[in-house]
């Protein structure tokens, strides 16, 4: 089922006219874009109030940044009533809401216009809220993004300087030096493009609503540790160190020779084929972050209920949720799923859409007429919906 946004906002006028293929040949990794109307009318997905119910919960990640002078003050959520009545009489503010699209439907949708990004470079819908001469000074980001404009401008000034030292003891990563090469105000519905890298400000010029659509993008740091950390948890290696011509040592300080010999013999073996590195990175990539918990049903549902329910409404992946596939297999936050064969043209549609209407419930269900495959799937709903990670599509 696709979002009534996209259906409306096709995504060549997204992108200004230009089809995805183009925009990735030219623009992805490569340079800036700046889009005028990329959503004709566009009026946000909150209001102010909304916003501040959101950053009062718990549940969401947020972050006020205000400056004063030359000075920067960095608070985290959740903020209360009294944080907004003292905030409006301060230096220049701006609230930040990280993961938008776990917390509001119509962030979700957002998302959409980007499904010709692959899911595992997504990272989440971020909004900014910020009053006139707020922002969160120059600096660069290390993943692509998507600034779209809601309500209020916002003056961009951007520059691919290669100087990215940052100044010292703020709690924010400020550059140093920052010296732009172009400038644009934004209004509602208006959208900047912005590589990796790429050294950029944001003010707002009066109260305004920013919408950042960031693309994940690991380190390689990050991604090898992760998977040496996982390839030893996993590891079973026969064999033992042995010296049996030992001769008698003349400083038995030194590091014997035989035993570097030996370490660098055994790691020749090591050997990652297609299958191992792509079930890793299956695992790595759908594993959601630390602070993201799901909320299973508050009672549980029957097996007949469920199927009721699902066939009625169709079935939706929670927003939190994580789910990609690949000819090697399939996977779900952080687990390798055991599916038969015969499950994968399903599996794709559910991962390329995240959710099945109830006709293409009927029509899976169809396809399978075989009572072992249509009990695997529905215990594989279930359990999902149990988990948190479904939901009846209501």
């Amino acid at each position: 089922m696709k979002s009534s946004m996209s259906q409306i906002y096709p995504m060549s006028k997204i992108l200004g006219g230009i089809s995805p293929a183009t925009f990735l040949r030219d623009y992805w990794q490569k340079k800036p874009l700046l889009i005028r109307q990329a959503i004709s009318g566009f009026n946000g997905l909150l209001s102010a109030s909304q916003f501040r119910i959101l950053a009062s919960s718990e549940e969401v990640q947020s972050r006020l940044i205000i400056k004063e002078g030359k000075n920067w003050e960095l608070h985290h959520g959740p903020f209360s009533r009294s944080t907004w009545r003292s905030v409006n009489t301060k230096a220049p503010w701006t609230v930040l809401i990280q993961e938008l699209n776990f917390h509001l439907p119509a962030a979700e949708q957002l998302l959409d216009h980007f499904n010709f990004i692959p899911h595992a470079r997504l990272d989440d819908v971020m909004v900014s809220h910020a009053c006139a001469g707020g922002g969160v000074g120059p600096h660069v980001d290390s993943y692509d993004v998507f600034l779209l404009q809601g309500p209020g401008r916002r003056r961009w000034r951007i520059g691919s300087q290669k100087n990215l030292t940052l100044q010292p003891g703020l709690p924010l990563k400020i550059l140093k030096s920052f010296k732009h090469e172009e400038e644009w105000v934004l209004e509602p519905g208006d959208m900047l493009y912005l590589p990796p890298n790429y050294a950029h400000e944001g003010v707002a010029i009066d109260e305004c609503f920013t919408y950042s659509i960031g693309f994940r993008a690991p380190s390689a740091q990050e991604w090898v540790a992760e998977f040496l950390s996982d390839f030893a948890e996993r590891l079973e290696w026969p064999g033992q160190y042995t010296d049996p011509s030992l001769k008698p040592s003349q400083h038995p300080g030194e590091l014997p020779e035989s035993m570097n010999q030996f370490l660098a013999k055994e790691l020749k073996k090591l050997h990652f084929d297609a299958h191992s590195l792509a079930n890793f990175n299956g695992r790595f990539l759908t594993d959601p972050k630390p602070h993201v918990f799901f909320n299973p049903p508050e009672y549980p549902v029957s097996m007949a209920s469920f199927q009721r329910d699902a066939k009625l409404h169709g079935i939706r992946l929670d927003p939190r949720t994580r789910f990609m596939f690949a000819k090697e297999g399939a996977w779900c936050n952080g687990a390798t799923l055991n599916l038969a064969p015969e499950l994968r043209p399903l599996v794709i549609i559910l991962a390329d859409q995240r959710c099945l209407s109830p006709k293409e419930m009927t029509d899976a269900l169809r396809t399978y007429p075989e009572a072992p495959l249509k009990k695997q799937l529905w215990l594989w709903w279930l359990e999902w919906h149990e988990n948190g990670w479904l939901q009846i599509d209501v």
